[in-house]
């Protein structure tokens, strides 16, 4: 495909990386309304004028609002990366069917990584594999950028 049409709605790959970043993106921003969630269920608040509000004290260590932000916090570092190197991995004009193979299986990981770490809580290794899943992903990508850009 021509360089100039690569980030346009008419590239299938570009138009597979848009609605999937914007999937990853909109579950990112529910997790601060999942926090907020187990913050009013467990009674857990971190900030005096909330917890008065509520008629309880502090609670800075629940563990599901922790794992809540945990999860957050993973998806604020791992989807970044990811939105980044899709990008330049579109630029590259891969192959539609593996491209967008690729960015379903790390949507999906991305979405059972928080169901299996702040939802439903399964045990070990189910939030790791789901995990580096979403890593290798990103590793497929960004040695598919070098071997795209390196003239040897």
């Amino acid at each position: 495909m021509e360089s100039s049409n690569l980030l346009t709605p008419t590239n299938p790959v570009f138009a597979g990386y848009a609605f999937y970043s914007c999937v990853l993106i909109l579950k990112t921003m529910c997790m601060s309304y999942l926090t907020g969630v187990q913050r009013f269920r467990k009674k857990a608040f971190v900030n005096v004028e909330d917890a008065i509000a509520a008629g309880v004290d502090i609670k800075m260590d629940d563990q599901d609002v922790e794992r809540c932000r945990r999860a957050h916090l993973n998806d604020l570092e791992n989807i970044t990366m990811f939105l980044i190197t899709g990008l330049i991995y579109v630029l590259t004009d891969p192959n539609i069917v593996f491209a967008l193979m690729l960015f379903r299986i790390y949507a999906v990981a991305r979405i059972l990584h928080t169901i299996v770490y702040a939802v439903v809580v399964v045990r070990q290794p189910a939030r790791a594999i789901c995990f580096n899943i979403g890593v290798l992903c990103n590793f497929i990508m960004i040695f598919s950028i070098f071997s795209s850009c390196v003239q040897l």
